[in-house]
């Protein structure tokens, strides 16, 4: 990767190892929040901001990235920095069963790199803890993301969700942990979910890797500290009749309440761009 624009300048010190230096094109660091997980998102969209074609069997980001190479590595790397990763179920549904939200999975090529890098100069444990918000409950638990018993799980759902997983077994899944929080008007407060991955699981950086209406509520409470985008080089489109989500769904800022964020770092490979931003003030 060709880097443009650094945004790690501010730091003297390198924390990634020299080989995955120079495969990201640089080091790569992260601030720290005092009393709740510090929250990165990453998403690729299309030029037209399009995340996702919301086709069955086709809703993943790969087929917005084309399965890109650096922007899997990217992932993998995103992954491999932090705490914990969080989806929501309509996101587990999308990437199919088979899909594990660890960094070698999207990128086994880096996979020594990565298992260094995160238990030995990180000194974390070997995977991230994989947080899946589904308010219903309604998750297939075939899926291997359930039933790999070295991946942690922890489900956050509402009273009547965890009555529906109580129903399919999940409290039978060994390294499955499902917890209820209170939900308004069929919601689960974002800042809620940040207090209890905290408090009760020491998660200090959280990636969010979507979906859009999930990762919206976030942005609408101010919960977002930066964003990974993948600038992928085609057009989508949209249709009146057509669901192609973009970054954020489910709600709207007006222009006195819109988010802003500061460009940190510019990298480019082939035709992608790869851009790092990190939440502001600035209205």
């Amino acid at each position: 990767m060709n880097t443009l624009v650094d945004g790690d300048q501010e730091y003297t010190e390198s924390v990634l190892s020299p080989a995955l230096r120079e495969l990201y094109g640089g080091d790569l660091r992260f601030r720290t929040t005092v009393d709740r997980p510090y929250v990165i998102g990453n998403f690729v969209s299309t030029l037209d901001g399009v995340v996702s074609y919301k086709i069955e069997g086709r809703s993943g980001g790969s087929t917005i990235s084309g399965s890109d190479d650096a922007d899997r590595f990217v992932m993998g790397l995103l992954r491999a920095s932090v705490d914990a990763v969080m989806v929501g179920s309509g996101t587990v549904h999308d990437a199919g069963l088979k899909h594990l939200w660890i960094p070698e999975f999207i990128y086994p090529e880096a996979k020594d790199l990565y298992a260094q890098y995160r238990t030995t100069l990180l000194r974390k444990p070997a995977h991230p803890l994989i947080v899946i918000v589904s308010g219903s409950g309604r998750l297939d638990l075939d899926g291997a993301i359930f039933r790999t018993p070295e991946v942690r799980v922890v489900i956050i759902t509402t009273e009547s969700g965890q009555d529906e997983l109580g129903k399919k077994g999940a409290n039978r899944l060994g390294s499955v942990q499902v917890r209820a929080l209170e939900a308004v008007d069929g919601s689960i407060d974002p800042e809620a979910m940040l207090h209890l991955l905290f408090s009760d699981f020491g998660v200090r950086a959280l990636l969010h890797e979507g979906g859009p209406t999930l990762f919206g509520q976030f942005l609408e409470s101010a919960l977002v500290d930066e964003l990974f985008m993948t600038l992928a080089p085609q057009i989508a489109g949209r249709l009146p009749q057509t669901t192609r989500p973009g970054l954020a769904e489910g709600m709207e800022f007006l222009p006195d309440t819109a988010p802003w964020f500061q460009l940190l770092s510019v990298k480019q490979k082939a035709d992608h761009l790869y851009l790092r931003y990190r939440a502001t003030s600035k209205r």
